[in-house]
């Protein structure tokens, strides 16, 4: 049988590979690494009113895994908050790529007014009704003297319009803390306010940004963390 000829061979469409928009920022958002215990005894210094404990050292093998996982990506710049613990957990793959993380003052942690430190990882745990209800409602502001869920929302929009801005169609990594990325993926997805808090310490979670478009890529990947996933996690922030 003579073959078809191409002009009436039937047409063939491959599956659709995702592809970010045009001038789109590719966002490598990590969760810092396991950060000290907290004790009512020796509490952890306070920055603007927010718990700056170090990394445990845990956490520090746990940013020497995240450097290992991004080191050979082109990643044009490191973003990391005004705590020292995103600073500790960026240092490895800093050093690694050559780059100076840059400061993103906005995607600092959520402020927990009367449960910053050793309370909040005690009332979290102990089934106080207050946190229960915090969770319920998917609001941080039902702590006492906790930032306004709105305010945080906004300060982490404007962090992120800001990055994005500044880095058309390149990658970086940003590094920050659990309530962060819990708020992030709420406000790219319209979920519950709550339902992506608890990423993992040293997940990593993929936003592409264009404008008002954000798309989620990826959400507490651990796979460069080994198979310790079942010891039990640093409570959110």
């Amino acid at each position: 049988m003579p073959p078809v000829p191409e002009s009436q061979a039937p047409r063939a469409y491959r599956q659709h590979r995702f592809t970010p928009p045009p001038g789109a920022a590719d966002l490598i958002i990590v969760r810092h690494g396991e950060s000290a215990p907290q004790t009512y005894e020796a509490p952890s210094p306070l920055v603007d009113g927010r718990s700056d404990p170090p990394l445990d050292p845990v956490g520090h093998e746990e940013a020497r895994l995240v450097a290992a996982r991004l080191t050979g990506q082109d990643i044009a710049a490191i973003y990391v908050t005004t705590l020292r613990r995103t600073a500790e957990t960026a240092a490895p793959l800093a050093a690694a790529l050559g780059l100076t993380p840059r400061v993103e003052a906005d995607l600092v942690e959520v402020q927990l007014g009367e449960w910053e430190g050793a309370a909040f990882r005690e009332k979290t745990r102990s089934g106080d009704p207050l946190a229960a209800k915090m969770f319920i409602e998917g609001r941080w502001d039902v702590i006492p003297g906790a930032e306004p869920q709105d305010a945080f929302l906004a300060r982490l929009r404007a962090g992120i319009g800001r990055i994005a801005a500044a880095h058309p169609d390149q990658r970086v990594v940003v590094v920050t803390h659990g309530g962060v990325i819990g708020g992030l993926l709420s406000l790219a997805t319209g979920a519950h306010p709550f339902a992506f808090v608890g990423a993992s310490n040293a997940s990593i979670t993929h936003l592409v940004v264009a404008g008002d478009r954000w798309i989620v890529r990826r959400f507490n990947d651990t796979g460069h963390l080994g198979t310790d996933l079942d010891r039990p996690a640093e409570p959110l922030t």
